[in-house]
């Protein structure tokens, strides 16, 4: 593990070989189990504190690393850093880009600061660890270089995208991609916010993380390498979760979730919550009137992805329908709404009895004691922290598709986070349950990809102010042109007329809370029916960026309320205040896809866009892309 002798299987950049030549110490893990234990420091402590000395300000804990039974809980000592900032991507190299680049922000070329970190890292302890972006069944030879006092985010990449062992490295492996950690820099070149820096070319994609908080980096910055990969060769990594969904009766549906963050990709591979055998549909945010429904028997899920669906031009085939697979090893699981035993008696049982240590992150642990996903830290104002997260192995989930094979999708499903909206407070919250939509509206939702009401993820979480993140609810993490993705997102759909679009909201619709219900109902609904609907259910709502409703719908005999199906017949809402609503959501994507008229746009998108900022009624949308599973 500690020898020199195992870089020159590397092939490498000058300057990147320099730096495993100088360093003082390079470890190269053989094992997982060893990279798990230098988590906790030389001295194989039980609670191992994370330092950095800084130049005129002395030392600085970023973190601390608690053994727990169960693995390592690793906790951040600022509020800042338990969430990923979106404002965290810069761009240091001249290849064509939408995002800030870093000399734009910065002031100076990225290339001197690329050298002042590889000095640096030339001078450290380092981990050298290979690992496969995009998992290890469909990934690409990737390395990360960091430094050994923060071995907890080597593992954090190990867990998620496929521990590469040295012993397996063929002399020449010549990674695609290379993140390199520099903690220090956070602080002495960035005032203490988090920055993550890509720089690309044609046959390498690197990622520079100055901070130590996986999620920008070594979670979204491999969706970006990925992205980046894909753009060359043609392809989408889309920002979802998938599952097979088995009904009582032995149908197999396959549905893919997409959405911004938060809005409930994870969900769509819960199984539905129930309280005492009995299923709480919604709850009145004026009244408190609950609403319940009784399931003999719910769907089964057979997991596939959980955020990040790879669609790698060789996976496709002639059926018409999207075919995907995991993009990742493993999984970065947010447990914010696992606040006590018993709430996800899946993850819980793992995490509590795995199979191997797991790695948590913003949890309360304890030295010597397990790890519970239901106790979170608390952030400085004495609240749990909003991003409780824990990395669960795809291996170790239950029912998961085996082998990551590729899957072909027969429902592709939006998810939006809404608030509450009454004619008296209107707002954007006045999607019903589920809305069926074609392949132009489809696209447009994708465009602007609405993050929606109290989002927990991320560091800016507002209210209900409508904010966007973008193309395919994943442009936070490409550094390519907004115009690129757009155009390849919209072949992509118009390539798989048999998927089915539809749109599902959660937290909110119309006057009541529903939290995730509308996404495990919506599952159950069409797993029933085999993926399919007939035309004669379908009613075009209201406003056109919805789609058609549904007149009615029948779960093991009981009806589904229309109000919940067509927001505009709630009695605190009406029609008064729907069209509020829709006029909010509306005047909002008008504002977002205007940027996309651009020469370098597909003309059918050109089209599609014209459509929504004419106001054009639903039947024109459909008359453009027609429902081939109508």
């Amino acid at each position: 593990m500690f020898t020199h002798s195992y870089k020159e299987k590397y092939f490498l950049p000058k300057d990147v070989q320099d730096v495993l030549t100088k360093a003082k110490v390079l470890c190269f893990p053989e094992t997982k189990a060893q990279l798990v234990e230098m988590c906790f420091g030389p001295t194989h402590s039980s609670r191992y504190d994370v330092t950095y000395p800084i130049s005129g300000k002395g030392t600085y804990k970023a973190a601390e690393v608690v053994r727990c039974k169960n693995g390592p809980v690793v906790n951040y000592m600022e509020d800042y850093m338990r969430r990923r900032d979106p404002d965290c991507m810069r761009i240091g190299d001249d290849l064509p880009t939408d995002k800030p680049r870093f000399k734009d922000v910065y002031g100076y070329d990225f290339a001197d600061l690329r050298k002042e970190t590889l000095d640096w890292l030339s001078e450290q302890s380092l981990i050298i660890l290979p690992f496969r972006a995009g998992g290890k069944y469909y990934g690409y030879d990737s390395l990360m270089i960091c430094p050994m006092n923060a071995a907890f985010f080597a593992l954090s990449i190990a867990n998620m995208q496929g521990f590469v062992s040295v012993c397996d490295v063929e002399p020449g492996f010549k990674p695609r991609a290379i993140i390199y950690v520099a903690p220090p820099f956070r602080y002495t070149h960035f005032k203490g916010k988090q920055v993550v820096v890509h720089n690309r070319s044609e046959e390498l994609h690197e990622v520079f993380s100055y901070n130590l908080y996986p999620g920008p980096s070594a979670k979204k910055g491999v969706f970006s390498i990925l992205l980046d990969i894909g753009e060359h060769e043609g392809w989408i990594t889309n920002h979802a979760s998938a599952a097979m969904v088995e009904s009582p009766y032995e149908n197999e549906v396959v549905f893919m979730h997409e959405g911004a963050s938060g809005g409930g990709k994870s969900e769509m591979l819960e199984e539905i919550h129930k309280e005492d055998g009995k299923i709480l549909i919604a709850t009145h945010t004026i009244t408190g009137e609950k609403y319940y429904l009784n399931f003999g028997e719910s769907c089964k899920i057979h997991p596939i992805a959980d955020d990040m669906v790879m669609t790698r031009t060789d996976l496709q085939n002639d059926s018409k329908r999207l075919v995907i697979a995991d993009a990742e090893d493993g999984w970065f699981l947010r447990m914010d709404g696992d606040t006590s035993y018993g709430k996800n008696p899946e993850y819980e049982k793992i995490s509590i009895h795995p199979s191997e240590p797991l790695e948590f992150f913003n949890m309360d642990g304890v030295p010597g004691a397990t790890c519970l996903i239901w106790e979170h830290i608390k952030d400085s104002d004495g609240k749990p922290c909003s991003n409780p997260r824990v990395i669960i192995p795809r291996n170790m989930i239950t029912d998961i598709i085996p082998g990551n094979e590729p899957q072909e999708v027969n429902v592709r499903s939006f998810g939006v986070r809404m608030p509450p909206s009454t004619a008296e407070n209107p707002s954007y919250g006045v999607m019903g349950l589920m809305q069926f939509v074609p392949a132009s509206i489809a696209w447009l939702w994708r465009l602007v990809s609405p993050r929606g009401f109290k989002n927990p993820s991320i560091a800016d979480t507002g209210g209900s102010e409508l904010k966007s993140e973008g193309v395919g609810s994943y442009w936070p993490f490409s550094t390519g042109k907004k115009v690129t993705q757009a155009n390849m997102l919209l072949k992509q759909i118009m390539d798989t007329p048999k998927t089915m679009n539809i749109l599902i909201p959660n937290q909110h619709i119309g006057a009541y809370h529903v939290g995730f219900m509308g996404e495990w109902i919506t599952r159950e609904y069409l797993a029933r029916r085999g993926g399919r609907i007939k035309t004669k259910h379908l009613v075009p709502a209201r406003c056109p960026l919805f789609g058609y409703s549904l007149d009615e719908m029948k779960l093991d005999g009981q009806y589904v309320r229309q109000t919940f199906l067509r927001p505009e017949m709630q009695s605190k809402l009406g029609l008064e205040g729907y069209d509020a609503g829709a006029k909010i959501l509306t005047d909002y994507f008008k504002k977002e896809i205007v940027q996309f008229m651009t020469d370098d746009l597909d003309p059918l998108g050109r089209q599609i866009i014209e459509l929504c900022l004419n106001d054009a009624p639903l039947e024109e949308y459909v008359k453009l892309t027609p429902m081939m599973y109508k």
